[in-house]
């Protein structure tokens, strides 16, 4: 098996694990908030099968690992009742921004067991702390982009305009054409903005840890 093989492995099992983490938080927290849908569905589980996009999951980054760029992506979005849940357009919000912030959370757990075990620069340990960090902080920051339907979005609903909203949920019902398009399109200022933040949070990390830059 080589190396290469062994990192897109790694590569694949932390995607997994981390979308579903990512959209678990949203349904539990949706469900705390007082909406049932997502139990109804089945996607209050860490069932990641539940979870998975075929392209956003795995196709997309993947593909990205593969060509060395910065690794993003998604999963199938947890529904939920805006109607249900409690504190209108903010508890909606509140949904939205828990899987962001739980896989942040992951990237900072993950840096800091990093340095704490104090593994070799190189070999499987450092590949897989690597992917932990890199990948959560990329789906952290794709995530976080304020465009429908990204979870970014759902802060956005809570502080814009009621004209503004209706056009923010028309371009929601697309759903995956629209991430498709910007990925597409945007290709190289996506790749951009993602570098940037990457290496911004982990240079946050390592001064929190009082560590040189990884």
């Amino acid at each position: 098996m080589s190396i290469d093989l062994v990192y897109i492995v790694i590569v694949l099992v932390v995607i997994l694990l981390s979308m579903t983490l990512h959209e678990a938080m949203h349904a539990y927290v949706g469900y705390w908030l007082g909406d049932n849908t997502a139990r109804l569905q089945g996607r209050l589980t860490l069932n990641p099968i539940k979870h998975i996009d075929p392209f956003l999951t795995i196709v997309l980054p993947v593909t990205l690992a593969l060509l060395g760029l910065p690794i993003f992506g998604g999963a199938r979005p947890v529904p939920f009742n805006p109607n249900n849940v409690r504190f209108g357009e903010w508890g909606a919000a509140l949904i939205a921004a828990s899987g962001p912030l739980t896989n942040l959370i992951i990237a900072f757990v993950g840096f800091g067991i990093w340095v704490v075990l104090g593994t070799p620069a190189t070999g499987i340990a450092s590949q897989i702390f690597g992917a932990i960090v890199s990948v959560n902080l990329g789906f952290f920051v794709f995530n976080s982009i304020p465009i429908p339907p990204l979870d970014g979005s759902r802060v956005l609903y809570a502080l814009a305009p009621e004209f503004f909203r209706r056009g923010m949920e028309f371009v929601e019902r697309y759903g995956i054409i629209v991430v498709f398009a910007i990925v597409l399109l945007a290709g190289p200022a996506i790749g951009t903005l993602m570098s940037t933040a990457i290496n911004f949070f982990i240079d946050v990390f390592s001064h929190i840890f009082s560590i040189p830059v990884i």
